[in-house]
């Protein structure tokens, strides 16, 4: 396996350096090929995507097809479907990248960090001493491998 630098330069996305759609995860669903499309994974109600600025290796977005703003607006059948891809995504990346932890969550709004609106779930592996001189001296990351060998490789378990 090799190791990279990969610097997620989120930070030129945030600002809003970003493909002029409505909706980057409808752009994806609709599989616009102006989109960088990092999906793993489609079923009827719900699509996972590896987040294209990921925290960790094994960062997943799980969100409906159906393009909703408002968590309360989600239908029982697509939270219990993301509920259930939750499960087996869990049980993948466990035995992908061995973490040690997980977070699992939604950022809902822009007051919670939220750059995008259709609402999306993340799961994001955690792994002890994660922090390195890197993190804190120069804002990059070193992943043991980028995203899109991320997408490839769990695409395979999925």
């Amino acid at each position: 396996m090799r190791d990279y630098l990969f610097n997620t330069e989120k930070i030129k996305y945030v600002k809003g350096d970003k493909p002029n759609v409505d909706c980057i995860l409808c752009a994806v669903r609709d599989r616009l090929p102006e989109i960088k499309s990092l999906e793993i994974f489609r079923s009827e109600k719900s699509i996972i995507i590896i987040n294209l600025y990921p925290f960790n290796p094994g960062h997943l977005m799980i969100y409906p097809i159906r393009h909703i703003e408002n968590f309360t607006d989600l239908m029982d059948e697509e939270a219990l479907e993301i509920h259930q891809l939750t499960q087996k995504s869990l049980c993948i990346l466990k035995k992908e990248f061995n973490p040690s932890g997980f977070n699992i969550g939604y950022n809902l709004g822009k007051g919670s960090g939220a750059s995008i609106s259709h609402i999306h779930q993340h799961i994001v592996p955690r792994f002890e001493n994660e922090v390195g001189f890197l993190d804190v001296l120069a804002g990059s990351r070193i992943f043991v491998v980028d995203p899109v060998d991320m997408m490839k490789r769990l695409k395979k378990r999925f």
